[in-house]
């Protein structure tokens, strides 16, 4: 086998395609990144890509409690969470272009029609869209060793089928392996895994023309021997071949999972590679997850936490790692309670924040749930309880310090309230084109902003830094009328733009840490590399 350097550069692309079987929600991007992870363990370079087969553009006019959250890039992107996952197992940026999606293929071929790219033939599915989806996951691949494509949705499903060709002519053309994650159903009456799930779902991917290399088994409890000779027999994979992945405790010990059945280096094998691989920062990190002992009640005040009787899990998903990064940093166990913040509006604060020793608000959009944030940071504010905002979080912070602390009554955010006698918070005269237009999609200030900091505030300590950068999605910014006042009264503007116009953090010296921000510095937190500012809200809550 070829024992390949480090700094050898590729000759070809080398794809590792990752499929759904069974059902959605099994953690294919999980598996995804950990594939990735290990890799980049190895020392090679790895990218990751998302086709995503819904026909909008990018995820950004979606509805949080539809997808999920939006994750931001740092080149503007908004994007499936996944590519959030991505980012945090490979420690580093991906840009918006390796998330592909259905209305990005079709809207590209129309144009090129209406242009007469193909020269007046009739343009079809096949080869036509094909040939698009191939062009973008090819153009994702230049300057890295590996790159990784997960094809969103389930097999069977008509809205990846396209996207199923394009792979099944990939893995054709280019060195590539292919990996089908499937569901094992456990029934307890019987006491046994199912497989013809998976067996129906193989037979599907066959018809396509792909034919995966490894099996990934999800299950509540862990693939025994049996299930792993009936999915060798009936779905033609060596036993070797199908990797256990049982629910973990945390999605972070999956790599050292795949690492004990070799995952790794049998990829690497397909690939005629011999290359042996070693986790050690992940295991550097597992251990304080494991070691943790002190545990802390963090409570995240959020507008979209219910959905009917049952709550989300992935609304607020990168604020929920950020913090449990930061925790493992200081040997702590985060105990992490969602709040909807209409919950204020019925009930005192000190009945719903009793026991915590720290809060979130987080990013959002429109006025259901404001008043109850408000009331929430005030309650904060006035006990001395750790406090960390994030976007819409710092804008409400500031129009609640305007209204009680300097006095401005009916203080708010012209998104809220376009008659307040206060706008404190106002949108950017750019945006308000782009609003009367109706032109909503990509139009935010959106991706990587630099900050300046001012010199001994908390900011800049957590910081050790002058200039940071922040990844942004939003219209409104804190209007620079109302600054000198807010100043006066203690309220201290600790970073803003380079112009010194956009105000970007915000802070109170004499509180134990009340700190927000504009941008959304959980996007850039990752378990190899916990944030700074969500550090300084743990580190607050330990002393």
């Amino acid at each position: 086998m070829e024992k390949m350097s480090r700094s050898k550069k590729k000759s070809s692309p080398r794809f590792i395609f990752v499929v759904g079987g069974v059902l959605s929600g099994l953690g294919k991007g999980i598996v995804t990144s950990s594939i990735g992870s290990i890799l980049k363990a190895g020392g090679y370079s790895v990218t990751a890509v998302k086709i995503d087969p819904y026909i909008n553009i990018d995820a950004g006019t979606m509805r949080p409690t539809e997808h999920g959250e939006v994750y931001v890039t740092e080149d503007g992107g908004e994007i499936d969470q996944d590519l959030g996952n991505y980012e945090r197992f490979l420690n580093t940026h991906i840009p918006k272009r390796n998330n592909i999606t259905t209305g990005q293929i079709y809207l590209s071929v129309i144009e090129k029609e209406r242009q007469l790219k193909y020269k007046g033939r009739d343009v079809e599915v096949i080869p036509d869209i094909v040939n698009e989806a191939k062009r973008r996951m090819l153009q994702c691949t230049e300057g890295f060793d590996f790159t990784l494509v997960e094809v969103g949705g389930t097999t069977g499903d008509i809205e990846n089928l396209v996207f199923l060709h394009a792979v099944r002519e990939l893995t054709r053309e280019y060195p590539s392996v292919s990996v089908m994650v499937t569901y094992l159903p456990y029934l307890k009456n019987v006491n046994e895994l199912k497989t013809k799930p998976t067996q129906h779902a193989m037979s599907k991917l066959r018809e396509v023309g792909i034919f995966p290399d490894f099996v990934v088994a999800r299950s509540e409890i862990g693939i025994d021997k049996p299930r792993r000779w009936i999915i060798s027999k009936r779905c033609f994979i060596d036993e070797e071949y199908t990797i256990d992945n049982p629910d973990l405790e945390s999605i972070y010990t999956l790599p050292l999972l795949f690492e004990k059945q070799d995952f790794g280096e049998k990829i690497l094998a397909k690939f005629g590679i011999k290359h042996d691989i070693d986790l050690k920062e992940w295991r550097r990190y597992s251990n304080k997850l494991k070691n943790a002992e002190k545990e802390l009640n963090i409570a995240l005040i959020g507008k979209y936490v219910s959905h009917g009787k049952t709550e989300h899990a992935d609304v607020y998903l990168s604020v929920l790692e950020a913090i449990k990064h930061a925790c493992a940093y200081n040997g702590v166990k985060p105990k992490i309670t969602q709040i909807q913040s209409t919950q204020f509006d019925e009930n005192p604060p000190r009945k719903v924040l009793e026991g915590f020793d720290c809060a979130i608000v987080p990013g959002g959009f429109g006025s259901t749930g404001i008043e109850g944030k408000i009331t929430a940071i005030k309650y904060l504010r006035e006990n001395n309880i750790p406090f960390l905002g994030l976007c819409l979080g710092m804008q409400l912070a500031v129009i609640e310090y305007a209204r009680n602390v300097c006095d401005m009554k009916g203080a708010n955010s012209t998104e809220m309230d376009a008659d307040t006698p206060y706008p404190i918070i106002d949108i950017m005269p750019e945006q308000k084109d782009l609003i009367k237009n109706k032109r909503y999609g990509a139009t935010m200030r959106l991706g990587a902003y630099p900050a300046i900091l001012k010199k001994g505030t908390i900011v800049r300590g957590l910081y050790s830094n002058d200039e940071v950068s922040e990844r942004h999605r939003h219209r409104y910014e804190v209007n620079p009328e109302y600054v000198e006042k807010l100043e006066q009264k203690g309220m201290v503007f600790s970073g803003a733009s380079p112009d010194g116009k956009l105000m970007e953090f915000i802070e109170l010296p004499e509180h134990k840490f009340f700190v927000a921000t504009q941008g959304h510095p959980e996007f850039k937190s990752t378990p190899l590399k916990a944030h700074p500012l969500f550090m300084g809200l743990i580190k607050a809550c330990l002393k």
